[in-house]
């Protein structure tokens, strides 16, 4: 009898042990390894950034000119005939005058009745306006091609833009002291905060939309009479060329 309960409490006894053993395996954690170096980068820069804007003024020596031809007539296919027929005696006109048929532009088509709201929205009419921009037009040539553009037809004068064919070097130019302005700005900065300024590190262009590219001053005139084109005079001014940046200087 005692030995059969010596050999249930060695059974026991190895059973027990037996799950001590399953849990310390069940329960062993994972191991980590980790690294003998750690390494932090900071990646900030430290830089001063500034915005420049300068501008060279020239004197422009070209033209370009929005002329506009304008019939009214009962009804709309007369109305388009006849402004057909002055369209084709202005650009006659235009080219024989000196100025090339690639600086000739048709640039809008405008059909439209004409209302007597007084008798209740009836259409009386109808008017055609047809736009020509000339391009290519020396300051010389100007003045007198204003002055004659009434008899061959052109009624109304849209628009009057007056451009430098010194554009890109002027351009250059103004970007040469945006570079100039914006350093003495980022020096002061620099002194003021208790730094030392470095080279440039990078230069933003803020570029100015193409249609804009050359304009200065712009007139709008309606064409009446011929007394009064011979009174109009043509006074160019001067063409503001601008560079706009920005630009980040390294400090230290």
């Amino acid at each position: 009898m005692n030995s059969i309960r010596k050999l249930m409490s060695v059974s026991a006894l190895s059973l027990s042990m037996a799950a001590l053993a399953g849990c310390s395996q069940a329960q062993a954690p994972q191991t980590v390894s980790i690294p003998n170096i750690l390494q932090v980068e900071n990646l900030e820069q430290n830089v001063i950034t500034v915005q420049s804007t300068e501008t060279v003024k020239v004197v422009p020596d070209m033209a370009e000119i929005r002329f506009a031809v304008s019939t009214q007539e009962k009804d709309a296919k007369t109305c388009q005939e006849k402004n057909n027929e002055d369209l084709t005696r202005v650009i006659q006109f235009l080219t024989d005058f000196g100025i090339a048929k690639e600086s000739i532009q048709t640039s809008r088509y405008g059909l439209n009745p004409i209302y007597d709201w007084s008798a209740g929205q009836t259409i009386t009419g109808y008017e055609m306006e047809t736009s020509l921009t000339v391009s290519d037009v020396t300051i010389e040539q100007t003045g007198t091609l204003i002055t004659a553009c009434v008899d061959a037809g052109i009624n109304n004068i849209n628009h009057i833009s007056y451009l430098s064919s010194q554009y890109d070097s002027c351009y250059q130019e103004a970007l040469a002291k945006a570079i100039d302005s914006a350093r003495e700005k980022a020096q002061a900065l620099a002194e003021a905060g208790g730094c030392t300024l470095g080279a440039i590190v990078h230069v933003e262009e803020y570029s100015d939309m193409q249609a804009a590219r050359y304009e200065g001053y712009a007139k709008t005139t309606a064409m009446a009479s011929g007394a009064e084109v011979e009174d109009m005079a043509v006074e160019p001014g001067q063409v503001s060329v601008e560079a706009r940046i920005s630009v980040d200087f390294s400090i230290q």
